[in-house]
């Protein structure tokens, strides 16, 4: 039984595009999949997207990797120790090379793995609701709302200007 209803409004403009975003997310509709045949600030801006946390996974693999890397530098020095004339075992200058060799693969590795954790699909957005002229000239939002505000998203896109408005069941 479909719970869940997919609208689809297609637009020529990308003015008509954000004006039927913003009136969207008023009316409290956030499951939104916008298509454009080029990148545009006015619609991440309407979308109002919160920013990636993957620069934390980041953060926290390279702070990871600098506290490996000088943990293991000063205790290799201090277990094995090689008494050079009168210079200090444990000497940080030489270690910051490792250091940064391991703040490097540590933050690579964690935002690989940010990236992985953070970037499944949307599993409840329609997989067919999609034109190939999304990729000439056209603009395209998909709404997937319940059943029963299916008239207040036509109505809200018809009012922006849409060209046309096709309905996907999920």
């Amino acid at each position: 039984m479909i719970k869940e209803q997919g609208v689809f409004g297609i637009f020529s403009y990308i003015d008509s595009t954000v004006q039927a975003i913003k009136k969207l997310r008023e009316a409290d509709f956030k499951n939104l999949r916008v298509f454009s045949p080029f990148p545009s600030h006015e619609i991440e801006e309407a979308l109002e997207r919160r920013e990636s946390i993957v620069r934390f996974f980041t953060l926290t693999g390279a702070t990871l990797g600098a506290l490996c890397g000088l943990t293991l530098t000063i205790l290799t020095s201090l277990d094995w120790p090689i008494r050079t004339s009168a210079k200090p075992i444990v000497s940080l200058p030489p270690f910051m090379i490792f250091v940064f060799e391991l703040t490097v693969l540590f933050g690579s590795l964690a935002t690989l793995l940010g990236l992985l954790i953070n970037s499944r699909l949307r599993r409840n957005a329609p997989r067919v609701m999609y034109d190939p002229r999304f990729s000439e000239d056209k603009f395209g939002i998909a709404v997937v709302c319940k059943i029963e505000d299916i008239r207040k998203v036509e109505e809200i896109l018809k009012l922006s200007g849409a060209d046309e408005v096709q309905f996907e069941g999920i």
